[in-house]
């Protein structure tokens, strides 16, 4: 998978990952939605990888992701940030995933 990241979203995003400190995740958000087919998504900063989890190059950050979630997204895709919703949204050539996707810290 890849994601181009919007000049809007570098951003919002930039600040928080400049130390270092921190890695950029696309998170299948399950937790309360009962199945993984009703998962949401979502970006997550995270201090380390876990064993799930796979890098991918993104532009121009790199991101983390769980392999077992790949089949729900596509292979290009781009993150935007919109100041008026404070929101962040995904989405592909072919669809929306969401305009309100959430950054968890």
């Amino acid at each position: 998978m890849h994601i181009t990241f919007s000049e809007a979203a570098v951003r919002k995003l930039a600040p928080l990952l400049e130390d270092g400190t921190k890695k950029l995740k696309l998170l299948h958000d399950t937790e309360g939605c009962g199945c993984v087919m009703s998962g949401v998504p979502a970006l997550q900063l995270v201090s380390e990888a876990t064993v799930d989890d796979r890098e991918a190059q993104g532009d121009p950050f790199p991101y983390l992701y769980e392999p077992r979630h790949e089949v729900f997204y596509e292979p290009h895709m781009k993150v935007d940030y919109r100041e008026t919703t404070g929101a962040f949204s995904l989405k592909s050539d072919s669809q929306t995933y969401t305009t309100l996707m959430r950054l968890q810290a």
